[in-house]
């Protein structure tokens, strides 16, 4: 099995920025090709990059760029994501369910707007980019699912804190016990999660802001991990709940300094994502 994602196919949600983008480019090295999943065409006030912007850098790292303009909610924009990704490049060989939605509020505070986008994109939307892409993965050397979902952690302050954002997120960890199971053998289905905070737009506007990116890790680490499992046969792992830091120590990486915001901030001096106790 080649250690390189030369050649493949990754269709990646909510591609445009953060965790999904650095995932794309560390593919593109490779010379991969990348089918960006977005709906931002247009800058945001308060966000960073367009799909656009997204596909260019993705070129320039030496990738092959498609951008699919769409919203994770519709069926019919990301089926016809899809078909233009197998139109263009033959075929997908990695699927990453990176789209999501957060909003950290309690049950009262918590409207019924928000709750169904969290639910939309986060449960549904990975559970529908894997259902539309499987007919393709299936035909795949070497297929892979990966999502951007957290360990099943049930201890109920995780719950307590957010329960609709819980409930949304680990929609997408079921995704992982379920297909694992069902595609056995067949197609890879995994799941990823950072270790600490990591410094994206969501927990820039969510997190309180320059504090907690201060004490975050590059997207980087989430990328280089992310390769460390995508390129590893499908029998090597499947169902399994990956944590970046643990995916990178059993690679041989034992120094991460690289990764933090603040060179200067020890690693013991980082924020703890949620769901890891």
């Amino acid at each position: 099995m080649s250690n390189s994602l030369q050649n493949k196919t990754l269709f990646i949600t909510g591609a445009s920025r953060g965790i999904g983008k650095a995932i794309a480019l560390k593919a593109a090295k490779d010379g991969a090709n990348i089918a960006l999943f977005a709906k931002t065409t247009e800058p945001h006030p308060k966000l960073p990059g367009t799909i656009y912007t997204a596909a260019e850098e993705i070129r320039e790292a030496g990738g092959n760029p498609l951008v699919c303009v769409g919203d994770i909610r519709h069926e019919d924009q990301l089926q016809a994501a899809v078909d233009k990704t197998v139109d263009t490049f033959g075929g997908i060989d990695i699927l990453v369910n990176n789209a999501s939605a957060i909003s950290l509020t309690g049950t009262e505070g918590t409207s019924m707007k928000s709750y169904d986008l969290m639910h939309q994109i986060n449960s549904r939307g990975t559970f529908m980019a894997s259902k539309l892409c499987l007919p393709h993965l299936r035909k795949a050397s070497n297929p892979h699912i990966l999502n951007l979902a957290p360990p099943l952690n049930m201890a109920p302050h995780w719950f307590g804190r957010h329960v609709a954002y819980t409930m949304a997120k680990y929609g997408m960890s079921l995704c992982v016990l379920g297909m694992a199971d069902e595609y056995k053998g067949k197609v890879a289905v995994n799941a990823l999660w950072p270790k600490t905070v990591i410094n994206t737009a969501a927990v820039q506007n969510q997190l309180g802001g320059v504090p907690s990116v201060q004490a975050a890790r590059q997207p980087s680490i989430m990328a280089d991990a992310a390769y460390a499992i995508l390129t590893r046969p499908v029998s090597a792992a499947s169902g399994q709940f990956f944590v970046d830091e643990d995916v990178l120590r059993d690679t041989g990486t034992t120094d991460f300094s690289g990764y933090r915001v603040d060179p200067n901030l020890d690693d013991d001096k980082l924020l703890p994502d949620f769901f890891l106790d």
